[in-house]
């Protein structure tokens, strides 16, 4: 197993790696909408929160050499299922692959954040 460090996505808030990779996949932590090197929630809502946690799984596939493309399963997370139209939205413009998915809303979120997102990939 080896494990996923970059400064492009922010640090773990507890005892876990942004991601590990393991028998030809990539397991990459859930994210939310965190500023990397600022450890602050992205401000503006739902869209820039969604934006903003793709924005971060990006930087941990790129780290990777991977790309949304290689993405095979998301599970998402949402603070509010009223957001649920909003988040799919700006999902949509990363996810053009479109993944296996589950979407759940959960009673809260790290930091009080609008969504998560966590992704396996396929490793080249």
């Amino acid at each position: 197993m080896e494990k996923t460090y970059t400064p492009d996505a922010p640090e773990a808030i507890g005892p876990y790696s942004q991601a590990i990779s393991a028998n030809g996949f990539l397991f990459a932590s859930g994210q939310v909408p965190l500023v990397p090197g600022a450890g602050t929630l992205e401000e503006g809502g739902i869209t820039a929160q969604a934006d903003r946690a793709c924005r971060n799984v990006g930087a941990i596939l790129r780290a990777n050499g991977l790309t949304f493309q290689d993405v095979v399963k998301t599970t998402c997370f949402l603070a509010d299922m009223g957001d649920f139209a909003a988040f799919n939205e700006v999902y949509a413009q990363y996810f053009t692959g479109k993944p296996a998915r589950s979407c759940v809303a959960v009673k809260e979120l790290p930091r009080q954040a609008l969504c998560e997102i966590e992704v396996i990939a396929a490793l080249h």
